[in-house]
């Protein structure tokens, strides 16, 4: 028995780590515990996806009988020693999910019950109870149809106090959603975190009768890896921004502020969007050569912090004055066309501020299609009319000037670029080095929590 439980959790961590699974009470007087032992191994696959807080002597006479090595366990203070008490206060304090609790039947009153610490703190809380094995599974049937709500938090993003951030999320949130929080960590990808939420997810939820949602609250980094995650999944992504630019989220019509971020995820209306390949990494927004890529690798940390979206103004401007011209050979539909070009853009979904992105007025996230802009101005003064006409499309939402001879713009499922030199390429905002760029789109591969666009 002592294998199944964790010796690092303990009831302290409870107010300490949000990150673990949610968290359900289980108790029974001494003499009821084969009935809760018999019940718990009943139901070993609905709990999997619990901790299960157990006062210490409790659990001592459970491990008697039974082996719960596939559940995660708290071991708490025993009982007789104030562990109810003590596991009261943790319900009061809304870190706990549910009651499981199995009194000494008939010569006890109603009243004792009731008077009872635990049944008391769980009934102020307004938290589901159960008293027997009916009662208790029908209350896990219950819990397994509530929302489930799994945030990915990013502690790093933003700019505000992180601590109070996610206080504001979760006030906005829990009554509605059984919410679990999984901070983003230095040494782990967060496309790894929601692919571990994944399998718990499917695990609990393998008959479909759940609804559970993956939130990501971050920027387009921590956004962009989970959505990698959950693409060609049916668990929709939820999005709470929390970065300098935001840019899927404002593609998307979804709110910048936290309280209309959760009011979005709340109404729950769910879109299909594409997700791009870009050299066999999955790309949501859009990926670039020379001129973006160039924008985006100036903009750096210190001058974000600073001026927030305004930095990419900023070191695009410059960008403008640096940019050389490079040589291309495109790629597109079994015709192959060579090219100059000072910048290459290729966009799944993109907000009108990727003026790169806006040769057409609009991208479009839900047609199949990338849309792609190629610019090849011959000196500085074209440039800026190539950035002007980009400018103006974005904001009459129409294709940009046609007759202006320094732009191209076309809308294509795949495309391959091979550069004459190697070129610093941004995908979703991570710039690195390439010479052959290959790109392919997978129509509606991403369910996304959003508002319904008001034109398709």
């Amino acid at each position: 028995m002592e294998g199944a439980i964790d010796p690092s959790l303990s009831l302290d961590d409870l107010s300490q780590d949000r990150s673990m699974p949610s968290t359900l009470v289980l108790n029974a007087d001494l003499d009821v515990c084969p009935a809760l032992g018999t019940w718990i191994v009943n139901n070993t696959q609905l709990l999997s996806g619990f901790s299960l807080l157990i006062g210490d002597d409790v659990l001592q006479e459970l491990a008697r009988r039974h082996d719960f090595k596939d559940l995660s366990i708290i071991r708490g203070r025993a009982i007789r020693n104030g562990g109810d008490i003590v596991m009261a206060a943790t319900i009061l304090n809304g870190e706990i999910s549910g009651l499981i609790h199995f009194p000494s039947p008939p010569e006890q009153h109603a009243s004792d019950v009731l008077s009872d610490p635990l049944v008391r703190a769980a009934l102020l809380s307004d938290l589901p109870i159960a008293l027997n094995p009916a009662t208790a599974s029908a209350l896990m049937q219950g819990v397994k149809r509530s929302r489930r709500g799994y945030l990915i938090f990013n502690p790093v993003s933003g700019q505000g106090d992180p601590e109070a951030e996610l206080a504001e999320i979760r006030s906005y949130l829990e009554p509605q959603f059984m919410l679990q929080i999984w901070r983003t960590r230095s040494d782990l990808d967060p496309a790894e975190q929601a692919k571990d939420l994944i399998k718990e997810i499917n695990a609990f939820d393998s008959d479909g009768e759940g609804q559970s949602i993956i939130i990501a609250s971050g920027g387009d980094g921590t956004v962009g890896a989970v959505a990698s995650a959950l693409q060609n999944s049916n668990i929709p992504l939820g999005i709470i921004p929390r970065g300098t630019a935001n840019a899927f989220s404002v593609a998307l019509g979804i709110p910048t502020g936290l309280k209309a971020a959760c009011t979005n995820l709340l109404l729950g209306n769910l879109r299909r969007v594409d997700v791009a390949l870009c050299n066999n990494q999955p790309m949501i927004l859009l990926a670039g050569l020379g001129f973006e890529a160039g924008m985006v690798d100036k903009a750096s940390r210190e001058l974000k912090n600073i001026l927030g979206p305004m930095a990419y103004i900023f070191s695009g401007a410059r960008q403008l004055v640096d940019q050389k011209p490079f040589h291309a050979t495109m790629q597109i539909d079994g015709q192959e066309y060579r090219l100059d070009a000072s910048a290459i853009t290729m966009a799944n979904a993109a907000p009108a501020t990727s003026l790169m992105a806006q040769g057409f007025g609009e991208v479009i996230p839900d047609d199949g299609l990338l849309e792609v802009i190629v610019a090849s101005p011959k000196d500085r003064i074209s440039g800026l009319s190539v950035l002007s006409s980009l400018a103006w499309s974005a904001f009459m939402s129409s294709s940009a000037n046609h007759n202006n001879n320094n732009i191209a713009c076309f809308r294509t499922k795949q495309l391959q670029i091979e550069l004459d030199d190697v070129q610093k390429l941004v995908i979703d905002g991570e710039v690195l080095d390439a010479k052959t760029i290959t790109l392919s789109v997978n129509p509606g591969a991403l369910q996304v929590v959003a508002p319904i666009p008001l034109k398709s």
